[in-house]
């Protein structure tokens, strides 16, 4: 049975992330400790008390959730194998860090930065997102190439294929909320407006695109231990360059999580394990294929089933 590891994006934070593992191993208040001192501020505080508004910002929210399913992954390793990772948008770094493609600190301090400059993105350059559902992906992009007008400041693309009649697009914040409707009256059954800073996944975060490039290439990017299905293409890699170039690409690219689903069940995974926050993936998974095994490990009681 080949098994795939899935690590939660943006939307799964919750406040207490993390609280019952702290209050029960010393293993993981030790990680987080070192952890406030890397990123110079106390981000256990914020997981376990909040409050909401401020777990839901950008730059909190990130490093919030690469921890949640780092330390999860660390504590389940070795009980637990896997052929595989994949991760949503942000849970992309969780997964190379499961494959053993960049340590801890590196993929911590990236996830640090990737957040602050998502988060000064969406203050410069106001962008919004919005879910659009029980429409084709195929007529989602005709309609955002029909309205996209990037040299006008009127930017509208598809920035996440989340699963089958589910896609999330992305754009300047004003011009999206006024065209948003045609989405509705060609067929859409819901559109609805995501409680966002900005415009991930699209052009607005093209400043942002550099200044991440440039701590990516720096770093030390190793082969993976077990293939990536990265969110550009869906495919599988270990290629340490393909990676690095491909994590760069991915902060305004779409995530195609569809077609990495898609693609883990053609080439055989039939067990599909949530690692992290929540169980968002464990949903998309359940709506886009059939016939696999689907888990997931959050909390602390979930974690002592397989110890």
């Amino acid at each position: 049975m080949k098994k795939v590891f899935l690590f939660s994006g943006q939307g799964s934070q919750y406040i207490g992330m993390l609280q019952d593992y702290y209050n029960n191993l010393e293993s993981v208040k030790s990680i987080l400790a070192k952890s406030n001192d890397i990123l110079n501020f106390d981000i256990s505080q914020i997981m376990f008390e909040g409050p909401k508004e401020k777990l839901t910002e950008t730059r909190y929210t990130q490093v919030a959730l690469f921890l949640h399913s780092a330390i999860v992954y660390d504590l389940i390793k070795d009980k637990i194998s896997n052929d595989a990772t994949a991760g949503h948008s942000v849970g992309e770094y969780a997964a190379l860090y499961a494959a053993g493609v960049l340590n801890f600190e590196d993929a911590l301090e990236l996830v640090a930065l990737r957040g602050k400059l998502m988060f000064e993105a969406g203050e410069k350059k106001p962008g919004t997102m919005f879910a659009v559902i029980g429409m084709e992906d195929e007529k989602i992009e005709e309609i955002c190439n029909e309205l996209n007008n990037e040299s006008e400041g009127k930017v509208i693309v598809p920035a996440n294929f989340n699963s089958t009649g589910q896609v999330v697009i992305s754009g300047s914040r004003d011009y999206l909320r006024e065209v948003s409707v045609e989405f509705k009256n060609r067929g859409a059954r819901m559109v609805k407006e995501l409680n966002v800073s900005g415009a991930f996944h699209s052009p607005l975060l093209n400043d942002a695109k550099e200044e991440l490039a440039n701590k990516i290439n720096s770093l030390s990017f190793n082969n993976a231990k077990v293939p990536v299905y990265t969110n550009v293409n869906a495919q599988a890699t270990s290629n340490s360059d393909e990676l690095k170039e491909l994590l760069i690409a991915q902060l305004v690219s779409p995530v195609r999580w569809t077609q990495t689903l898609q693609n883990l069940k053609n080439d055989g995974f039939t067990s599909y394990l949530e690692v992290g926050a929540g169980n968002v993936l464990q949903g998309l998974t359940k709506r886009t294929i059939s016939d696999v095994e689907i888990f997931g490990i959050d909390k602390y009681e979930e974690y002592q089933k397989i110890s």
